[in-house]
């Protein structure tokens, strides 16, 4: 708990938005971490961290089994691509740049229900982008996620420790989808991939896409928020993202740095208080 006498500013009705950039896979698990024990302890509110992995990576989540890479570690070694065994649910998947992840470290109390919002948020965002997708609860675990008609654009897993969740989200913006040939990608064997890129037929320009880094009606820009390159659509989707599960969590957003979170992740009483004023 915060201690008394110290006005963090820490609102429950918000969503923190941290726009990270590119970052490694493993980095930003830990980052993860520390801001969940942040959130359970109530240092901060709901916090979305986006962001694309760089460099490329493949998870296997607490369902992945044997057979799901199927090329042999000699083969993704020399792509370039690490293997990562995590405690998210699901099963096998890819991460790299020009895919905006999104990790949500959020209290629930119904995890089934916290994946529906996850999905129908990200359906909501892509609608808004002109693409008209769905989930597939009916179908069982293995189609967890968002798809367009019988193509995957979004993959899903979650982990949640003390009430608060980690990991989360991962939309094909336009990201090189090839790797995902390369496994069992999400456990089924014929699965078809796709992104916002191959299935958007207007793609954003580098001016609309500074446009929407204005917070207007939808947000509360805070102080510049630091991130790595990232392309307009990548821009553009993380802001309607963000946008979309917020009002799906009952938030408003408020944007905010790296080095804020740190502070509050850190339990840094002083230092996030001097990041206030």
């Amino acid at each position: 708990m915060i201690p008394p006498g110290y006005d963090l500013c820490v609102s429950e009705s918000e969503l923190w938005v941290c726009n990270i950039g590119q970052i490694d896979y493993r980095s930003a698990l830990e980052l993860q971490e520390r801001l969940r024990t942040a959130r359970q302890q109530e240092l901060i509110p709901d916090t979305l961290l986006l962001l694309e992995h760089n460099p490329r990576v493949y998870t296997r989540g607490r369902r992945s089994g044997p057979g799901e890479l199927t090329m042999g570690d000699a083969f993704y070694e020399s792509q370039g691509i690490e293997i990562i065994t995590t405690n998210r649910g699901g099963k096998v998947t890819y991460h790299g740049p020009g895919q905006l992840v999104g990790y949500p470290i959020v209290q629930v109390s119904d995890v089934v229900a916290y994946v529906r919002v996850l999905e129908q948020a990200l359906v909501s965002a892509l609608k808004d982008e002109g693409i008209f997708a769905r989930a597939r609860p009916q179908d069982g675990p293995d189609y967890t996620g968002v798809w367009v008609e019988d193509r995957k654009i979004a993959s899903i897993g979650v982990h949640v420790a003390k009430g608060v969740t980690t990991h989360g989200f991962a939309v094909n913006v336009d990201n090189d989808l090839t790797p995902f040939s390369w496994v069992v990608a999400c456990g089924l064997p014929s699965v078809a991939m796709t992104s916002i890129a191959l299935e958007s037929t207007a793609p954003p320009t580098g001016g609309e896409a500074a446009g929407n880094q204005t917070g207007g009606a939808s947000g509360i820009l805070d102080t510049a928020v630091s991130c790595g390159p990232a392309s307009p659509r990548v821009i553009c989707f993380r802001k309607r993202a963000a946008f979309a599960l917020a009002q799906a969590l009952g938030h408003r957003q408020r944007l905010v740095t790296r080095e804020r979170l740190e502070s509050f992740a850190a339990a840094d009483v002083v230092g996030a208080v001097s990041t206030l004023h």
